[in-house]
């Protein structure tokens, strides 16, 4: 299948380029983990109120190989975070894990040729907490997001990048295939996958507005041929204020727009404070 052709394609001719090419930069690795924690506890306090805990967690690495000619951008993100009142059980508030591996041939021009595989899931099950008992609406890779593209990209200022090219976009569903991957023009069978091809752009900046405040934002568009007016949308920013070596202020918001899980635009807002450690 597709991904799996670019997944060996991107890693292998990373490896290949490293044997024969002595003058390779090689692999810079980063990594960056980060914990937000609000916590209330109350007792005989007659203002009324509850016990409360909030965490969340993320997990940032990337790993960069390049060379004279050859550039390979590997990224992975994981978030996980919950959210407790008092004696109610524990309510997921993020739960994510998202892939990007990009690899681009260096031109003597404005535009360099690129291959790139993206990956999305949860990373435990989901549930919606508007009914009672609650309702799981998600589990891991159920549903899976698979995008592959190749086109051209730009990444000639510091800061930002951004492709453009032929897209291929899979979804897969197993337990929940009925709200991701069904197909409604053939009501006597449900689909566990669904497959699309279209245009991809992808953006991402990480821009420093000022010394200690650096603007992170990455913009992912999809469109299939068959439905070119309407757009998968996915923007997720953050502007992170650094307060000491390990202390920021984080504040988030992501907008979401994809037919496929549901015709309004989803948003999430963050604001947070907490601990991150630079591992390498």
């Amino acid at each position: 299948m597709i991904r799996y052709f670019l997944g060996i394609f991107l890693f292998a001719s990373a490896l290949l380029y490293g044997q024969n090419d002595s003058l390779k930069l090689g692999w810079t690795p980063s990594g960056i983990l980060g914990l937000n924690v609000s916590q209330i506890s109350l007792s005989n306090w007659t203002q009324g109120g509850e016990d409360a805990l909030n965490l969340n967690t993320f997990a940032d690495f990337g790993f960069v190989y390049e060379s004279l000619k050859w550039k390979l951008d590997n990224n992975l993100k994981l978030k996980y975070g919950f959210t407790k009142l008092s004696s109610d059980n524990s309510k997921i508030t993020d739960n994510e894990i998202f892939m990007d591996n990009v690899l681009s041939y260096k031109m003597d021009w404005l535009f360099d040729p690129y291959a790139s595989n993206t990956f999305r899931t949860v990373m435990v099950n989901g549930y919606t907490y508007d009914t009672d008992p609650k309702t799981q609406i998600s589990g891991f890779f159920d549903p899976a997001y698979w995008n592959q593209s190749i086109g051209l990209s730009y990444q000639k200022i510091d800061w930002m990048t951004a492709r453009l090219g032929l897209g291929f976009k899979e979804t897969f569903a197993s337990d929940f295939a009925a709200a991701f991957t069904d197909d409604p023009d053939t009501p006597n069978e449900i689909e566990d996958f669904k497959f699309e091809t279209g245009i991809e752009f992808v953006t991402k900046a990480n821009y420093p507005i000022q010394e200690n405040l650096l603007l992170s934002s990455e913009l992912f568009l999809f469109s299939s041929f068959d439905q070119l007016d309407v757009w998968d949308v996915r923007w997720d920013n953050t502007i992170t204020a650094k307060i000491s070596s390990i202390f920021n202020v984080n504040l988030n918001v992501i907008v979401v727009y994809d037919t496929d899980q549901t015709l309004k635009t989803q948003v999430k807002e963050a604001l947070q404070i907490g601990i991150t450690y630079t591992l390498f």
